[in-house]
């Protein structure tokens, strides 16, 4: 009889497991739209996230930041066993190498150009060459590349030649043929005749006695108000509506004036919270440009960890206030004399964290919110403040004590990897749920609540482990992360009601979605959905029930209600066929249909390679009611409603 009984469960569990996943879908009964900012970005001054990845500069510590010394030691390492980093390099000293005996290059920190020192070098006049080097450039052959450099001394010191090489023999060459005793800026033209992934730049003289460098450049010529053109291009694909900026952690330690006024004279600093320096090339009006370029909106996070009140209310002033105003009239003064408009404000980040630049209790928190929210609306009555949230105490006390103070709440969502496909994928989808579980609860419980209707900005999500190849934090993404990012955006749907915006975590390199080389950019496997989704998914859930297994099955209508929309992520090995059963409208048997997919979850795409994981769009058919659902695949259909 146990034998039997035994039988029996195998049966019923095989038959299970090979059903046919069936799906009702009633186009009469629909949710809250989705939020196109649920759609949003984040790009953090973070590893090469902006420099190194959308910021087109080529040159490491181009104002000197790093004494030059004759001990040429720049790489630092470290490991990052929490999120299982194995170990990555970091610029930790001087990138810049002497060319000519020891005590060649001094730093001078009576007369800088610009920060705490510049380099100064000493020429013996005695017909060898004397300067410095960068190395570990890449350059393309017949590309052009433009820049400046910055230069003072007598005369004798002169000429000075600026150096594209490549293993000693000269690219590309400029010269420089007088000095003035006074800092001045010269430009740099260079096309190069040979194509190197080992390129330096050189700057060196034969003259006699000493010249100082102030700062230089170097940039593909082809760069757009300072951003690669490579990269801007694969995020207009994306077309995100909003990027949130600064940080992140980077921001509570972040003071915004240094990234204002002419570029080579902002201060280069420690980044405060991360590796490396911070060059301050980017700041309000570079990432305004990106956003004008983009067609996308700002969403700026203030500082509320070191920085102060006055500091915030003067950053709203600056970006938002009219000529009129004294810092809206320095922002005209640095030429935008209109008022940026922005209308997206981050109170602060991660505060609760004890990690956090001036991390403080939870009961002084909420208080600083709210005079921090005050003065800023004080300034601008018109801004939308999103206050610091995270399940829990922390998100509980802030809706209790500061919603008057908000209009939406942040929460963050980092998954590790797990080794099963399946539940690999499920990580995002199930913290977003969960999420919104409590968020509900906090609106059935705390009086008051629900009427103030402030809901989730998810403005950092994403997968995050494995080692960093694309620099600090820029670890690679497979397509079993794409198919989990897929169910994430799945969840928000489902939860439409309840999220507003979200903000994946951190566009380029970064953990993000696009990873760059020297030269070349792609989408990883994880831009590939939310690219797709952006561009195809409807904008109103409707209601769907059935047998699903483990397949994620949503479907949505067109804005303007003309098309339905069907969304399935297949994370096993088996493909499956789906049927479809529609209720409240007919639609057409011939579609759209469009597919990620591929036969190994780990399957990845990388710069300057052909892609692995790509979307393909062919036609669909629903002859017999059913959709495909490929192995191990992100499936999307459209079919116009008759």
């Amino acid at each position: 009889m146990k034998a039997l009984l035994i039988l029996l469960l195998l049966l019923f569990a095989a038959n299970f497991l090979t059903a046919q996943p069936s799906v009702r879908i009633d186009m009469q009964k629909t949710q809250a739209p989705i939020s196109p900012y649920i759609y949003g970005q984040f790009i953090e001054h973070l590893g090469k996230c902006i420099y190194g990845g959308i910021w087109a500069e080529m040159l490491q510590d181009r104002k000197f930041y790093y004494p030059i010394t004759d001990d040429y030691n720049p790489w630092g390492s470290d490991k990052d066993e929490y999120w299982n980093a194995g170990e990555f390099q970091f610029i930790a000293a001087s990138p810049w190498k002497v060319i000519g005996p020891v005590g060649t290059v001094r730093m001078d920190s009576t007369t800088p150009f610009v920060g705490a020192q510049s380099p100064v070098v000493r020429v013996p006049g005695d017909g060898s060459e004397a300067g410095i080097t960068q190395p570990l450039l890449a350059v393309i052959k017949d590309k052009s590349y433009t820049g400046r450099i910055i230069l003072a001394g007598k005369a004798v010191a002169a000429p000075i030649e600026i150096r594209l090489v490549d293993d000693a023999k000269v690219i590309a060459v400029e010269k420089i043929n007088s000095l003035s005793k006074d800092f001045k800026s010269y430009p740099l033209t260079f096309k190069a005749n040979k194509s190197s992934d080992k390129a330096a730049v050189e700057i060196v003289s034969r003259g006699s006695g000493e010249f100082k460098i102030g700062a230089l450049s170097l940039m593909p010529a082809d760069n757009i108000n300072g951003w690669r053109r490579d990269v801007v291009a694969l995020l207009k694909e994306l077309n995100a509506p909003i990027y949130r900026w600064p940080g992140g952690n980077f921001v509570s330690g972040y003071n915004w004036r240094d990234g204002i006024g002419p570029r080579d004279k902002r201060p280069p600093r420690k980044n405060p919270a991360w590796k490396g320096v911070e060059h301050n090339d980017v700041g309000i009006h570079e990432y305004m440009d990106l956003m004008d370029m983009l067609n996308a909106e700002a969403y700026i996070a203030v500082n509320t960890g070191l920085g102060s009140v006055d500091e915030v209310a003067e950053e709203v002033e600056y970006i938002n206030g009219s000529a009129g105003t004294p810092l809206g009239s320095l922002r005209a003064k640095n030429g935008h004399a209109a008022p940026y408009g922005v209308k997206w404000w981050a109170v602060g980040n991660e505060m609760y964290g004890t990690w956090q630049l001036g991390h403080i209790p939870l009961e002084e928190y909420v208080q600083k919110h709210n005079r921090i929210a005050e003065a800023m609306w004080k300034v601008d009555p018109t801004i939308k403040l999103v206050g610091v949230g995270a399940v829990g105490k922390w998100s509980e006390a802030m809706l209790r004590q500061c919603s008057d103070y908000m209009s939406l709440i942040s929460e963050h969502i980092y998954c590790k990897e797990k080794g099963n496909t399946i539940d690999h994928t499920k990580q995002l989808a199930d913290e977003i749920r969960k999420k919104a579980q409590a968020h509900r609860r906090y609106r059935r419980d705390i009086p008051g609540l629900a009427a103030r209707d402030i809901r989730i900005a998810m403005d950092e999500w994403n997968y995050w482990y494995g080692d960093y190849i694309y620099g600090e934090l820029g670890v690679r993404y497979h397509l079993k992360d794409a198919l989990g990012v897929a169910r994430g955006l799945h969840e928000y749907f489902r939860n439409s009601d309840i999220y507003f915006m979200a903000n994946y975590a951190q566009t380029v390199n970064v953990i993000g979605c696009i990873k760059t080389s020297r030269t070349d950019a792609c989408f990883a496997t994880t831009g590939l959905p939310l690219k797709l989704y952006r561009r195809e998914f409807g904008a109103v859930p409707v209601a769907l029930s059935g047998e699903t297994g483990d397949l994620d099955i949503i479907a949505a209508k067109t804005k303007n209600g003309d098309a339905l929309t069907i969304a399935v992520v297949n994370p096993t090995t088996q493909s499956r066929q789906v049927a479809v059963t529609v209720s409240g409208g007919v639609l057409n048997r011939k579609g759209a249909k469009w597919l990620i997919s591929g036969d190994d979850p780990q399957a990845y795409n990388e710069p300057g390679k052909t892609p692995n994981v790509a979307i393909i769009e062919s036609t669909a058919d629903l002859a017999g009611s059913q959709i495909a659902a490929p192995a191990l695949s992100i499936a999307l259909y459209r079919f116009e409603i008759k």
